[in-house]
């Protein structure tokens, strides 16, 4: 039986998603379950079991929540929701970007002969997430009304400890890994899901530019483009 583990960093990005849940068939309320300083909540939206979690921000609480959700709560599937930073041409704000694969760009250990972006003493440095995720995201992207006005595409997600909000840093990312967008936990839940080797997709709603001037942007457009980003998630999640 497929029961989906959906994480957001922040409050808004799992916001929308905590308010579509029902009680599991034959429960009165919603389970919540505190551990590991988080809450995880178990239910059910549109009919499909899912456990819902704000993660915090950062590559060390993402990739905690996920090993959680995977470990205590069984999930089979995993999907990243919430806000990015641009970085491919032709991106804009509300635009969505489902991955291909997740790396780390501030992951530098060149000075022992490792590629940039290279993880020491793995065989993997690039995740690659699930083609039937990306499929079904892409597919139910089209009939969203939500969606109306902006563009999906398929893409790389970069993943630091870093607002991005230079745009000689958002250079320098591109340069180095070439990604779609760039934001602060993708990887590491991407990361946490190839070792357990449970299926993962990430999801991110375009809020700024990634570059200077983009905290304004952040501020205007984070909410909006959380729930976009939610929309889309809880549009696919009966056809995984």
């Amino acid at each position: 039986m497929k029961k989906i583990g959906i994480i957001g960093a922040m409050e808004i990005e799992v916001e929308m998603l905590k308010k579509a849940m029902q009680p599991l068939a034959g429960k009165k309320e919603i389970a919540s379950t505190e551990t590991a300083g988080l809450v995880f909540f178990e239910g059910s939206i549109g009919g499909v079991d899912t456990v819902v979690v704000r993660s915090g921000i950062g590559k060390v609480n993402a990739a905690l929540c996920a090993q959680r959700l995977i470990l205590q709560f069984g999930v089979t599937a995993v999907i990243n929701t919430g806000i990015a930073g641009a970085m491919a041409h032709g991106l804009g704000v509300l635009d969505i970007v489902v991955s291909t694969d997740a790396l780390y760009h501030d992951m530098d250990v060149t000075g022992f002969g490792y590629k940039i972006c290279e993880i020491p003493q793995m065989k993997v440095s690039d995740f690659a997430a699930d083609t039937h995720m990306i499929d079904t995201a892409r597919s139910v992207f089209k009939a969203l009304p939500a969606a109306v006005g902006h563009h999906i595409v398929s893409g790389r997600v970069a993943s630091g400890d870093q607002f991005i909000s230079d745009k000689k840093i958002k250079e320098h990312i591109r340069d180095i890994c070439n990604p779609a967008c760039v934001e602060m936990e993708g990887a590491a839940i991407a990361h946490a899901c190839y070792i357990s080797g449970v299926p993962f997709l990430i999801i991110r709603c375009m809020s700024d530019m990634a570059d200077d001037g983009g905290e304004n942007t952040y501020q205007f457009n984070d909410k909006t483009a959380a729930e976009l980003s939610g929309s889309l998630v809880m549009a696919m999640l009966e056809k995984l």
